[in-house]
């Protein structure tokens, strides 16, 4: 065939590198290969009964046809009594759009406000999403290197020094993925006042909001000033929250005006969410909250673990994050070393490493925009957790 088939956009759309490496663990356990995978950011969790339950019941009842494509009614209700009590936030239910998960909504958000040539600064390390939705607009991503000396958490400094009036949207993921860093509210205050000054979109990805350890607290940008609140775009999900990620559901609150935007756009990209779905999640809201405290306790123990034992093995250091459930691993003393003829050059060789040799599959660093680093998931049983960095600690040796 001579004629082209792909158009430019979709043939310049990288594959998701966590999906990508998840693939590839999953090639060889069909191979019969015993691999242990810390690369889908997955809880381990069952969805509660509760939710379950709804879901059930609301298939016995025919809940089974078209809604409407903002979501029905009694989740958006749910939604907008969630963020008063969880986040000290005021919306109406047509400042609330459901959607199918919180990536949909990512996309949608930056397709609402993005021109092509506006530039959309996003912090790194980052959702591996986040670029190839901008690019999909038009616009484009402008990296925002943060440092693990801070954590990994933005300063003022490093936003005032890439902001330029291209600048229209600034992405604020708190906790964050990959690193579980959680922005401080001091700081948050200082950016918040700036970008409003610049008047700039801010759009905070909340999805780990409630995994948080250290003594953290999460803090919604828009609660914080009556002045932040019209340049803010919130986006949430069940999925992590709730061992929701099969379901597909995600909420998102900010403006009128932009969430109209992003309503006619899901109109004709998908229409409404599943509506069994959207029941389970009205329960999932409104319901008992203890099982997400069990599970973050959970997360806590695990955590502790994973950070003392990367911190004990040659090669390998980490910071103790304060949410998410994964850990950023500095890898860059590795780099340089040998495995019988084959260099480690950079982080990807490092993983590739991990995943040949070890039979562990992470992701690299760099498939976050930061290089010299590998995301672990601990959303993993201890003796997962354990037996993974036994077999990572033992190739290690082998390098040379």
């Amino acid at each position: 065939m001579s004629r082209k088939v792909l158009s430019d956009l979709v043939a310049g759309i990288e594959p998701s590198p966590t999906e990508e490496t998840s693939f590839l663990a999953n090639s060889l356990k069909r191979q019969g290969v015993d691999v242990i995978s810390f690369a889908q950011g997955e809880p381990d969790f069952d969805t509660p009964d509760y939710i379950k339950n709804a879901a059930i019941e609301a298939v016995q009842e025919g809940f089974t046809k078209y809604t409407d494509v903002p979501g029905i009614l009694e989740l958006r209700e749910a939604v907008v009594q969630k963020l008063k009590r969880q986040n000290n936030l005021d919306y109406d239910v047509l400042e609330v759009l459901i959607g199918n998960g919180g990536k949909q909504l990512l996309y949608e958000v930056f397709a609402t406000l993005c021109d092509p040539g506006d530039e959309v600064v996003i912090p790194t390390p980052c959702y591996v999403s986040y670029v190839d939705q901008i690019r999909l607009t038009g616009a484009n991503a402008v990296f925002m290197p943060t440092q693990e000396v801070n954590k990994f958490r933005p300063r003022l400094e490093e936003v005032q020094k890439i902001w330029n009036p291209k600048v229209k949207v600034f992405v604020l993921n708190s906790p964050c993925n990959p690193t579980g860093a959680v922005f401080e509210e001091e700081e948050m205050r200082k950016i918040m006042d700036f970008l409003v000054e610049k008047e700039t979109f801010v759009v905070t990805d909340e999805v780990y909001e409630y995994l948080l350890y250290n003594g953290a607290k999460h803090t919604s940008p828009a609660a914080l000033d009556i002045r932040y609140k019209p340049w803010c775009v919130l986006v949430n999900s069940v999925s992590k929250t709730y061992a929701m990620t099969g379901w597909r559901v995600g909420y998102a609150a900010g403006p009128k005006e932009i969430i109209k935007g992003m309503n006619a756009l899901q109109g004709h990209v998908t229409g409404n969410v599943n509506s069994i779905a959207q029941k389970a999640v009205v329960e999932a809201l409104s319901g008992p909250q203890e099982d997400i405290v069990l599970m973050v306790g959970e997360y806590a123990q695990r955590k502790d673990y994973i950070v003392n034992r990367i911190n004990s093995i040659n090669g390998l250091s980490c910071i103790d994050p304060d949410g998410a459930f994964y850990i950023f691993a500095n890898v860059k003393k590795l780099i340089g070393k040998t495995f019988g003829r084959e260099r480690i050059k950079n982080d990807k060789d490092v993983a590739k490493f991990f995943l040949n040799v070890a039979h562990v599959a992470v992701v690299p660093g760099i498939a976050f925009g930061y290089e010299g680093y590998v995301r672990f998931v601990f959303a993993k049983s201890l003796d997962t957790i354990k037996e993974g960095l036994d077999r990572i600690e033992k190739a290690i040796l082998r390098l040379e």
